[in-house]
């Protein structure tokens, strides 16, 4: 397994820090408080993480907790996106868990993957930020629509279509919307860019084969997860969506 010095990896991230900030200077682009910011948040982030991950790998029974801690997380993130309020919360939070759950069990099920948690948590937290991607996608785009074309919801709503119903056809379009950057990460890995997974990988001292196989499995989970998690975000948003205009989030 390939290493990495700590200390070469800190003066890289250096160099690369002042080139972006170098660079944003002689270009007169105002936004080196926010690169500074960026990744200074990343790497406080990437060490508490880390250390907790590290936790959890020394602890299975954490794992639960961890990934409980993670989905909140992401619902509260989604619902903020969408802007449906907390009243809303559980509806969008069960499309995440929903979407992440169909995913994760299928691998693990297959026995694609092994039932600890060096494998579970990594390959859970992944389809659970596809998940909620997904549902937040699906969600404003589906907002924004409905508040947009009013008029045509109250047309359907007037000849006694169900709330649901009156939204649905949003709901169809905003789901193959957000499922756009999970088709065209899919259909392009290799060609166009060599996903996380797969660099970290071979990084780590696995084959391009095993390297290749686990990419594979992450892009289809991902797929799957997402799928279902912006096809109930809609179903569940759609009876709130057709009762009042909503506002528009742009």
């Amino acid at each position: 397994m390939s290493t990495i010095d700590p200390a070469q990896s800190a003066l890289a991230v250096a160099v690369l820090v002042g080139l972006t900030l170098l660079t944003l200077t002689l270009s007169r682009v105002h936004v080196r408080r926010d690169a500074m910011v960026a990744v200074a948040r990343a790497a406080v982030q990437l060490v508490a993480v880390a250390l907790v991950i590290a936790w959890v790998f020394r602890h299975p029974e954490g794992v639960a907790l961890y990934l409980g801690v993670m989905i909140a997380a992401a619902t509260a993130t989604s619902v903020r996106r969408i802007g449906c309020g907390a009243r809303l919360a559980p509806h969008v939070g069960a499309a995440i868990v929903v979407g992440a759950t169909t995913a994760v069990v299928t691998v693990l099920a297959t026995g694609a993957l092994e039932w600890r948690s060096q494998t579970v948590v990594p390959f859970a937290a992944q389809i659970v930020g596809g998940s909620m991607t997904a549902a937040s996608l699906a969600g404003g785009r589906m907002r924004d629509d409905v508040a947009r074309d009013w008029g045509q919801v109250e047309a359907w709503l007037a000849i006694g279509a169900s709330p649901r119903q009156a939204t649905s056809t949003f709901g169809r379009l905003a789901v193959a919307r957000a499922l756009v950057p999970a088709i065209d990460q899919t259909r392009s890995a290799g060609l166009v860019t060599l996903p996380g997974a797969f660099v970290g990988l071979l990084l780590g001292g696995a084959s391009p084969a095993e390297a290749a196989e686990v990419q594979l499995l992450v892009l289809a989970g991902l797929l799957a997860a997402q799928t279902v998690a912006a096809i109930l975000t809609v179903r569940l948003l759609g009876p709130w969506l057709g009762s009042t205009q909503p506002v528009t989030t742009d």
